[in-house]
């Protein structure tokens, strides 16, 4: 029987390209060329009505997330903001509150709750599912620094800088050396499934940081194009997102693009071997 290679991280080394960081801005471009991703997004499959809770990035609010809550509430789920406010970094409440919410949504649904998030809210979703497997069904991090060596974040200083000033004085390092977080990011992989969707062209998150190591029957690294302000309201992301959350719970498989989908990711450019 053919065995499916071992998930692993991708290989890129360092902090991300200059030019990426300082095109992040183009992620108004993306959001302006959403309406024209329409036919893909109308041809992504429905959902089951599962609960769906969507964790926002570092420093932004719930209302970041319009794009993907409206949409994933067209495809049918159920679907709800973490209600934490603005992402000011790990915080305690963060730290207890999460996981009392992914257990209610579980009791007042009867029904296994997705985690997405974006860039940090990928960091909180392993970090909220860790001690309430038994409530999640599947993850999806976008853009999220899921992964840390012992050289520590490779994100732009600036990011850093402002990291210290808003959440911790050592940066994200104080919260990243928790032992939790630590073993979370380092080597433990939690047993659900978990797509991780990473852009080469991320002027935030580098590759490495955004992947993982993992088992192919649970774990998975996702390519797709884009920014990484834009990963909420880039049209091909919102589709993966949705084609993860559809996959029937307890027979989830590796993603493979169908119809426009795979038109998309022809035209991907191939990475080039480094």
């Amino acid at each position: 029987m053919h065995r499916r290679p071992a998930v692993v991280r991708h290989r890129h080394t360092g902090s991300p390209d200059v030019l990426h960081s300082i095109l992040e801005p183009r992620a108004l471009l993306e959001l302006a060329l959403l309406p024209a991703s329409l036919p893909l997004l109308m041809q992504a499959p429905t959902g089951d009505g599962h609960p769906v809770l969507l964790l926002p990035g570092f420093l932004a609010v719930e209302n970041s997330l319009f794009a993907l809550k409206a949409f994933l509430q067209r495809k049918g789920y159920e679907v709800h903001t973490w209600g934490l406010g603005r992402n000011l970094g790990f915080r305690s409440k963060h730290a207890s509150a999460l996981p009392q919410k992914i257990r209610y949504l579980h009791h007042v649904t009867g029904r296994k709750v997705s985690l997405v998030g974006w860039s940090l809210g990928g960091v909180f979703s392993l970090y909220g599912a860790e001690s309430t497997l038994e409530c999640v069904r599947s993850i999806v991090t976008l853009g999220s620094p899921v992964s840390v060596d012992a050289m520590g974040s490779q994100s732009p200083a600036a990011l850093k800088a402002v990291y210290r000033l808003v959440s911790h004085r050592l940066g994200s390092a104080a919260h990243v050396m928790a032992p939790r977080a630590k073993g979370l990011r380092e080597h433990r992989r939690l047993a659900v499934p978990t797509s991780c969707l990473y852009s080469l062209s991320d002027g935030v998150v580098p590759p490495q940081e955004a992947t993982i190591d993992g088992d192919p029957a649970l774990h998975e690294n996702i390519r797709v194009p884009g920014s990484h302000i834009g990963l909420g309201f880039n049209g091909i992301v919102l589709a993966v997102v949705a084609d993860r959350l559809a996959q029937p719970e307890g027979h989830w498989k590796p993603f493979e693009p169908t119809g426009l989908l795979a038109r998309a990711w022809r035209l991907m450019p191939r990475e080039s071997t480094q």
